[in-house]
């Protein structure tokens, strides 16, 4: 059986990107696909637009991490894009870390980066390439949805927003359930109000 194609697009800000992506590696372990992660950007989704004077201020950091990445992906190719993005969001939602410049600063160091990458994020040199990526999920979902979005095989939908991430066969059913209604012509949406916050376990 061939191997299945998933792509995640994430933005390392979104706690709920961060518990999708968990999923995923345990969604790895049962099924066979083979993911591939991508950036969007809440930075980018949000110009124009009215947000809480709080949210305008973590929009203006959130440029950071997006356009370091975008820069480590340019000059050491898309293998780098998970560690970095795994360390950084360590940083930020298991380490509580509210500097983005410095949990970024950290994570370069931590996965064998060059440290001068970081200033990526004071220019928008790799802007085109990050809205880019950001472009190619939001022409597949729309713009009404945020992060994270993915494709599976031509299927592609905003979500799951699911806490804790689930293990094991749990989490393949899941992954089943979700390319399933994704996959059925005319479904827009299956929603319930959130109970909990995410939980990184």
């Amino acid at each position: 059986m061939a191997t299945t194609p998933v792509q995640m697009w994430f933005d390392p800000l979104c706690p709920r990107a961060r518990m999708t992506s968990r999923w995923l590696m345990e969604v790895e372990q049962v099924r066979d696909i083979e993911v591939t992660r991508s950036q969007m950007s809440l930075s980018v989704l949000n110009e124009g637009r009215d947000p809480p004077d709080e949210y305008v201020a973590m929009m203006e950091q959130g440029w950071t991490p997006v356009r370091v990445i975008a820069a480590a992906r340019k000059a050491h190719g898309e293998q780098v894009t998970k560690p970095l993005y795994d360390a950084i969001g360590t940083r930020i939602h298991l380490g509580g870390e509210q500097d983005f410049r410095a949990a970024t600063a950290a994570a370069l160091e931590e996965v064998g980066l060059p440290a001068e990458l970081i200033e990526a994020a004071d220019t928008d040199a790799h802007d085109a390439f990050l809205r880019e990526s950001h472009d190619r999920a939001i022409e597949l979902v729309g713009d009404d949805v945020g992060t994270p979005v993915i494709s599976v095989d031509g299927v592609a939908f905003f979500g799951p927003v699911v806490s804790p991430a689930p293990k094991g066969r749990a989490a393949g059913r899941l992954f089943d359930g979700c390319v399933l209604v994704a996959g059925t012509d005319g479904f827009f949406e299956l929603k319930r109000s959130r109970t909990r916050d995410p939980i990184f376990d």
